[in-house]
């Protein structure tokens, strides 16, 4: 797994004075040169205290058919036995740190930072991606007559063993300055988009990646599978957490998508929609 001769590892800021704990294949061996003209796909997983889930990401991670990926796991400073995994997978994980952070949207920034790939992905500890998906979107991508900032697909959801429902659609900037329409995980991003648009913005702790999509407006490039492109657990920020609601109409109103008063009443509507998922037993 490689990438280009002219990414290398950034250096990522340390909080604190004590030795912060790093490891990885990168770490353990000199960067191996190009084997492959496949697209390097960086894979960025946030953790804490995700001891339990981490087995079952690495395993799908795994299965991928598509081997031309480095894993980076970014972890705030875990005290469960997270990093005894890390140190486990380590001829798996391309880069991992662990270090106190300030939330999901921080540990992603510093993903960013180590990522040498052309496209990112944003996998949760306790998602799992899927052995084709990979595939399935970089073909998306070669067919496609412009180039892409965005290919997502659809993602099941789990509560436990059970299949709840499965979300994403195509991407449409008339719904998606609305609300999110797409599903973010396990879906590609261009790493060239976020040179262009910026990181991700630390003072959301929901809805930042709603948020940095919103940045392009109606001029971001973006494709679809109809394939599963992952699974998740129901139960994180953006699907359990109702302040979800008052981030997305910050968000909104930052890109001059909607008035405070209009906004106000989107939120409204589609909390109780939530709701009534929730009652229903699909949140």
């Amino acid at each position: 797994m490689s990438g280009s001769d002219e990414n290398q590892l950034v250096s990522i800021p340390r909080t604190g004075t004590g030795i912060v704990p790093t490891g990885g294949k990168r770490r353990l061996t000199p960067k191996p040169a190009a084997t492959t003209t496949d697209a390097l796909v960086s894979i960025i997983t946030a953790t804490y205290n995700a001891a339990a889930y981490l087995p079952n990401l690495a395993a799908s991670l795994q299965a991928l058919n598509y081997r031309n990926f480095e894993w980076i796991v970014v972890d705030a400073n875990s005290t469960d036995e997270t990093i005894n995994l890390l140190n486990h997978y380590d001829e798996l994980i391309d880069y991992w740190i662990s270090e106190p952070d300030q939330g999901i949207y921080d540990a992603w920034n510093k993903g960013l930072q180590a990522a040498q790939g052309e496209w990112v992905c944003f996998m949760g500890a306790d998602d799992q991606i899927t052995p084709d998906s990979l595939t399935a979107m970089l073909a998306i991508a070669a067919a496609s007559a412009k180039p892409l900032d965005f290919i997502s697909g659809r993602v099941a959801m789990y509560r436990g063993t059970k299949l709840l429902r499965t979300i994403g659609k195509p991407w449409s900037w008339r719904q998606f300055q609305t609300y999110m329409c797409v599903a973010h995980t396990g879906a590609l991003h261009r790493l060239g988009y976020f040179k262009q648009y910026g990181s991700f913005d630390n003072s959301f702790k929901i809805c930042g990646d709603y948020e940095i999509l919103l940045r392009s407006h109606a001029n971001l490039k973006a494709g679809f599978t109809p394939s599963v492109v992952a699974s998740m657990q129901v139960g994180g920020q953006s699907n359990h957490n109702p302040a979800v609601f008052a981030e997305v109409l910050r968000a909104r109103l930052l890109h001059n998508l909607t008035t405070p008063f209009a906004g106000q009443l989107n939120a409204i509507w589609a909390k109780t929609r939530w709701h009534i998922r929730k009652l229903i037993g699909i949140v």
